[in-house]
């Protein structure tokens, strides 16, 4: 299983990439996490603010389509997009193998 991180402005926009992307079958599912507060570095500045936090979890056969899709269809002018590898039972990963591709 990889789970592919990735922060929003808002929950409309974290929704509106994770229900594209499960449509377009690079994720089998998405969790969406309100309310996270972020402090970062941001043309000179300190800024803050409060986002949605998006994980999605896929396959390691989609990850890479997964990330070029956030890429493209994010909000943000650079969205920060990481992912781990985690281990997952078998049937977790049978699961991610049909619903990704």
């Amino acid at each position: 299983m990889i789970h592919v991180t990735t922060t929003c402005p808002d929950r409309d926009s974290a929704e509106r990439l994770a229900r594209a992307a499960l449509a377009e079958h690079v994720t089998a599912c998405a969790n969406i996490i309100a309310g996270v507060r972020s402090l970062y570095h941001w043309q000179g500045e300190i800024a803050e603010d409060t986002e949605v936090m998006v994980i999605f979890k896929t396959s390691e056969a989609a990850r890479a389509a997964l990330v070029a899709f956030l890429e493209a269809e994010h909000p943000y002018d650079v969205p920060v997009i990481t992912w781990e590898r985690l281990a997952t039972t078998q049937d977790a990963a049978d699961w991610l193998a049909r619903e990704t591709h």
